[in-house]
């Protein structure tokens, strides 16, 4: 990867953590992961090798892991990797057949990262989950509602963001 990928990943890794510690503070019900969405807009940005998209979904895991306040944080090691793998395959797939390929890459990432993220919460932390919820299946009509709109905002997020990103992109060396 040369440093000019190296700092437009760190850029977007950056802002996308100081916008999720942001909207953290808030205490709202759903915080949106803007982690994810910046991860994916690098990998779809820069076009890296797998090695390196799952490199930069493991720095989106740490990152994750020490800005949040999920219920299980060490899950982002995992579910930040797999969902930056995924976005390497996906996009490189069906980059050339829609100008939405952005747009619907981010949005199964979300799904992959959160759903991974709530797999993994719910088999190392069950009783947790159990003392807050009444049963598995009260955490999961929380959860799934929350993944889904946070995938539809990231996706909407990184449409948005990757025409002017990629201009800018391809303007100069």
């Amino acid at each position: 990867m040369k440093s000019k990928d190296i700092a437009i990943v760190g850029i977007l890794l950056a802002i996308g953590a100081i916008l999720r510690y942001f909207l953290a503070m808030l205490h709202t019900p759903l915080t949106p992961n803007m982690i994810i969405a910046f991860y994916c807009l690098a990998i779809i940005l820069i076009a890296p090798t797998v090695f390196e998209a799952v490199g930069i979904g493991l720095v989106a895991g740490i990152l994750s892991m020490l800005i949040s306040g999920s219920i299980f944080p060490p899950a982002n090691l995992i579910s930040e990797p797999l969902g930056a793998l995924v976005c390497f395959a996906l996009y490189a797939v069906i980059k050339n057949r829609s100008k939405l390929a952005p747009t619907a890459t981010t949005f199964l990432v979300t799904l992959v990262s959160g759903f991974s993220f709530a797999a993994i919460a719910l088999i190392a932390v069950a009783p947790t989950i159990l003392n807050k919820y009444t049963t598995m299946e009260g955490f999961i009509i929380v959860f799934v509602p929350i993944v889904v709109i946070t995938a539809v905002f990231n996706a909407v997020i990184v449409q948005i963001l990757y025409i002017p990103a990629n201009r800018v992109l391809s303007r100069g060396p």
